[in-house]
């Protein structure tokens, strides 16, 4: 990473960080901070799992394997954040209302994000699916997502007081999914070495990481458009126990 590259992400992460962890950290935007997490982690668990079909399909074991355990991490991830919204007595809305919101807003343009618009550019939505998206695009674009995501999660967790239980048990939990990251983007990583020469690796990651700072400050721009005015992605619903178990992963 060049130093104008490197000054650039290092502006963008900080800003995405301290938004997301003063949004974690806030009572009032708690939950639908962690009803983003929650939908976009359980959102992952179909592509990932077809990816992993399409890569026994091709003869590719290894691959395979690890888009499972992959697949597998991120249902648990969905889980752990659905549970820290239940101990708040609260729920992700269902498809068929968030819809409804949609339809009563008069910007439908809020239904795109500005972050993977920014991200995937140049890319149609067909070309981006499980069975038709180029491996390495895939590899190296969620490997930044993934090494990224480790460094996010480990932030805004230690944002989160630790002066009560709820509050720590959340915490304990995203540490849990920032590891679980850590290692997502290691298997990418590797992934990506065992199909090209190190230095097409370092080039591939270069352009990705360019496309991040790019999406990173698009989405920062519209976090600080929107402030609190952002629709809610959460209802009421049936407190839990505090001491209720937090999901596991399940051992694939």
């Amino acid at each position: 990473m060049d130093f104008i590259t490197s000054i650039l992400n290092t502006l963008g992460s900080g800003a995405t960080a301290y938004i997301l962890a003063s949004r974690l950290r806030d009572p009032q935007t708690r939950p639908n901070t962690l009803a983003g997490f929650q939908m976009a982690e359980s959102g992952a668990v179909p592509f990932l799992t077809k990816l992993a079909a399409r890569a026994t399909d091709e003869g590719d074991t290894w691959l395979a394997e690890k888009l499972t355990i992959h697949a597998a991490d991120e249902q648990r991830h969905g889980q752990i954040f659905a549970h820290g919204l239940k101990q708040l007595g609260k729920e992700v809305k269902t498809a068929a209302e968030m819809k409804q919101q949609l339809e009563n807003k008069s910007n439908q343009a809020k239904n795109s994000s500005p972050f993977f618009s920014k991200f995937y550019r140049g890319y149609e939505p067909e070309a981006l699916k499980a069975e038709n998206i180029d491996w390495l695009v895939f590899m190296a674009s969620t490997y930044i997502l993934e090494f990224d995501a480790s460094k996010d999660f480990t932030r805004m967790a230690t944002a989160l007081p630790n002066d009560e239980l709820k509050s720590r048990n959340l915490q304990q939990s995203i540490l849990s999914v920032a590891q679980d990251e850590t290692r997502h983007a290691a298997y990418l990583y590797t992934a990506m070495q065992r199909k090209l020469p190190q230095i097409e690796v370092d080039a591939l990651v270069s352009d990705w990481r360019k496309r991040k700072i790019d999406a990173m400050f698009a989405m920062v721009a519209d976090m600080i458009q929107t402030g609190e005015s952002s629709r809610s992605l959460v209802k009421d619903g049936v407190p839990s126990e505090v001491d209720e178990p937090t999901p596991q992963l399940v051992e694939v």
